[in-house]
């Protein structure tokens, strides 16, 4: 594995990793079949090493004086207009990619509780793809090492402790948009009826990080392109496509997502002006 390999892969371990006191416990579902992991209880991807590869999928970010940088620029300020109201709750919370958290996500749009104990092989589903797409995005990040716009900016984002960090990290492309954008699609093939709202709230997912002011407009649509690809490979693994009817049969019997929390959260995503 290489350096920039090995150093997603920690950061996604990480992410999956559910903690209680000062342990960390193991968060794969006892209920799922043994798969790669990460690290000991932590699930690897499906596509193993071999991710697309974003830097042959995305063209160069825009150029400072660009038009679409100026793009950029003007969504940046609509995107921040919005960070002090409910919009920026939900970007924060978005913003928190570790398990379980991360799973409750797509919840309202599924209109289904998720969790390791009550829908097992969703929850497996969503560490595993979350490490595809996440780890696609690097070869065009490590390339272009883009400026964050907080960075650009010298301003604040919904995540000081994360700052210094993300100041390492290319901006282009928006892993937390891969991500978000990789489970609407897959969550559309599970439950094809809630295509509308599925996909809204992936939208909403990666515009989340305009909110947070960790990415640019562009970065956001690269993310998109980066998670269909992902989506694309994912489909010719027999191993996923397993998984996917499996769940599809989990979540006949899963209980209905919380309708007070489904409630704020439509009330908290507005739309950003500008976006695509």
């Amino acid at each position: 594995m290489s350096r920039w390999n090995l150093a997603i892969a920690c950061t996604l371990a990480a992410a999956l990793s559910s903690c209680a006191g000062d342990a960390a416990r193991p968060s794969t579902p006892a209920s799922t079949a043994k798969v790669p992991e990460l690290k000991p209880g932590i699930p690897a991807g499906y596509l193993g090493r071999s991710p697309p590869d974003s830097l042959a999928l995305v063209s160069p970010p825009p150029a400072e004086g660009s038009a679409g940088f100026a793009q950029d620029q003007s969504v940046h300020a609509a995107a921040q207009a919005l960070r002090s109201g409910p919009r920026g709750t939900l970007a924060t919370s978005d913003a928190d990619l570790r398990f379980p958290h991360a799973a409750q996500t797509f919840e309202c749009a599924l209109g289904k509780s998720i969790t390791p104990q009550a829908t097992p092989r969703l929850y497996l589903l969503l560490q595993r793809s979350m490490v595809d797409a996440g780890m696609a995005t690097y070869n065009a990040k490590n390339h272009y090492n883009r400026q964050r716009p907080f960075v650009h900016f010298s301003e604040t984002t919904c995540t000081p402790d994360e700052e210094a960090a993300l100041r390492k990290d290319g901006s282009y492309p928006s892993g937390h948009t891969a991500i978000g954008w990789t489970w609407a699609l897959i969550l559309v093939q599970v439950a094809p009826e809630r295509a509308d709202a599925l996909l809204g709230r992936g939208r909403s997912f990666g515009e989340s990080r305009l909110v947070c002011n960790a990415h640019w407009l562009s970065d956001v649509l690269a993310g998109r392109m980066v998670a269909s690809a992902a989506v694309a490979r994912l489909h010719a693994d027999d191993t996923f496509l397993a998984d996917v009817a499996a769940v599809r049969e989990e979540l006949r019997q899963a209980a209905p997502a919380d309708a007070a929390r489904c409630a704020t959260e439509a009330d908290q995503m507005a739309a950003i002006p500008g976006t695509l």
